[in-house]
């Protein structure tokens, strides 16, 4: 991509309340929720209860395959792994009393003797090697996808041990941070409904279906006891009904809240939000499994389609300036991130493209989930139209949560061509978000446990030797390469980093948000 074009004259200025008034046009094929009426406030917590309201359903209290950024907070609280990605986007110890690098390809670890689950049984190397094992053996493992290898683990006595990798893995202490760990004989290669956890807090009821959770705080964790009683967590899908609950004193914390939620909440007495820097991407990714000849399966095909998006529009008319347009395939504020290329926007040039490939009646499916992220649909209804504009005829098909959207990304239940997707940068080094990413391989394929396809052998053995790399200028040098062959590939019509939009109610105090959208549950407390 090059410096960006003079802007095309003659577009209308995007806004969701057209968008809204259009949206019954747009060629929806199913599955689109609806905006339902929400039930009046059912009481405002107890004192010493403080009640969450998530944007997107709690499936699990375990993350192998998913993690969404504000369920990290919860389960987190339950379950907990040798380190955590602080709010300076570092790793830090929790279960690991020590974390050293002893040797090239291997690190020597060493548990607090303090650390213990809540019916007071000790966390165990066994513990740590069989979580390794089940995240590796989950199919389609959300978490182990960020690891180039899974590394093998080495009882020394029975505090201590090393973490051996045949490359070196000098970012496995960050990557650490996303193993929860639970007791050996309760863990299974798949994401555990219950089980104990070292957390500060204990699950005393749940209901997978609704996305309902009630907390108790640990009275034998082995840390810093939490500062509330009991937790209760809701899944709230509809957006108003969020609003609505925190207004009405009902909830005490929303999360990822959308532009006009923002702007609706912002001044009213007794509501605070935080705003941050995420290090997530937003993006609408090319579906990479197309047939040679498919006009989306050349580079050419992807770059036009992304040249017809007003992606500085949507920055503003859509998204209100609560995001930022990117210029890089992983997100800025990663560590190692550099700036690859400009999304421009130029439809006449798009038709141009199309035109010379023969394509000028290619028609288009977008896939996504409800609720990836904030003002999804208006984005998705947008695009519609601009892609319209181009003679490129796109249809939209919307995936309620817990629905079978997966088993279409992998190109298991149906075709696509567009996916809107979230990606977090979970560790906050751009080598890991390219790992998770990009770094497919035809064996991973025939599992279908790449990102969306996404196979190029040549920037997958760019991202290899980035993550083993020692030398940290060298490191970056290969990193950097493998950012900008990741660009010239065109995987995505378009990205984004948005800020993460909390939401609180004033007798909330303690949350310190994190660039990754999450928080510590247990420093949270209750006044007033």
């Amino acid at each position: 991509m090059t410096a960006a074009t003079p802007r095309p004259p003659g577009r209308p200025p995007l806004s969701r309340r057209t968008l809204l008034a259009g949206g019954a046009g747009v060629g929806l094929l199913g599955g689109v929720g609806t905006i339902t009426g929400c039930a009046g406030p059912t009481g405002a917590p107890g004192p010493d209860t403080l009640t969450l309201a998530l944007n997107r359903s709690l499936v699990s209290l375990d993350n192998k395959l998913n993690q969404f950024d504000a369920a990290v907070t919860v389960q987190r609280a339950v379950r907990q792994a040798l380190t955590e990605i602080g709010t300076d986007v570092k790793p830090a110890l929790v279960l690991a009393e020590s974390f050293e690098l002893t040797e090239p390809t291997r690190w020597t670890v060493r548990l607090r003797p303090e650390a213990c689950y809540s019916d007071g049984s000790p966390v165990t190397v066994k513990d740590v090697a069989t979580a390794l094992q089940c995240y590796a053996d989950t199919d389609a493992s959300f978490v182990a996808s960020f690891f180039p290898e899974i590394p093998t683990v080495t009882a020394l006595d029975d505090r201590t041990f090393t973490l051996d990798t045949e490359r070196p893995l000098p970012t496995l202490d960050a990557l650490m941070s996303n193993i929860l760990i639970t007791p050996a004989a309760a863990n299974r290669p798949e994401e555990l409904q219950d089980g104990l956890g070292s957390g500060p807090f204990v699950m005393t009821s749940h209901d997978r279906g609704t996305g309902t959770y009630r907390l108790r705080r640990n009275e034998k964790y082995w840390g810093t006891p939490a500062k509330v009683e009991t937790v209760d967590v809701r899944f709230s899908p509809e957006e108003s009904s969020r609003v609505i609950a925190i207004r009405s004193g009902e909830v005490d914390v929303i999360d990822s809240i959308t532009p006009d939620s923002a702007q609706q909440l912002k001044g009213l007495a007794g509501i605070h939000l935080t705003e941050v820097p995420s290090l997530r991407f937003n993006q609408i990714f090319y579906n990479f499994r197309k047939p040679p000849g498919h006009p989306l399966a050349d580079p050419r095909g992807r770059q036009a389609l992304s040249m017809a998006i007003d992606g500085e529009s949507l920055v503003k008319e859509v998204l209100a300036g609560t995001a930022v347009q990117a210029e890089g395939v992983v997100t800025s504020n990663q560590a190692g991130y550099v700036k690859t290329g400009e999304y421009v926007y130029d439809p006449g040039a798009a038709k141009k493209i199309l035109a010379s490939m023969g394509a000028e009646d290619l028609e288009i499916t977008i896939i996504w989930e409800s609720g990836e992220f904030p003002g999804d649909t208006f984005v998705m209804e947008a695009l519609v139209d601009m892609f319209g504009d181009i003679g490129v005829r796109a249809r939209l098909r919307e995936f309620q949560p817990g629905g079978d959207i997966m088993s279409w990304r992998q190109g298991r239940a149906g075709d696509w061509d567009l996916l809107g997707n979230g990606f977090p940068g979970p560790t906050g080094q751009a080598v890991v978000m390219l790992q998770g990413m990009y770094a497919g391989t035809a064996e991973k394929e025939k599992t279908r446990d790449t990102y969306q396809g996404y196979v190029v052998p040549a920037v997958t053995d760019l991202i290899v030797a980035a993550s083993s790399e020692t030398d940290p200028t060298r490191r970056q040098d290969l990193t950097a390469q493998a950012q900008q062959a990741v660009w010239d590939t065109w995987p995505c019509a378009w990205q984004f980093n948005p800020k993460a939009i909390l939401a609180r109610r004033d007798r909330v105090h303690g949350i310190d948000l994190s660039p990754a959208n999450n928080y510590r549950l247990s420093a949270v407390e209750l006044k007033g």
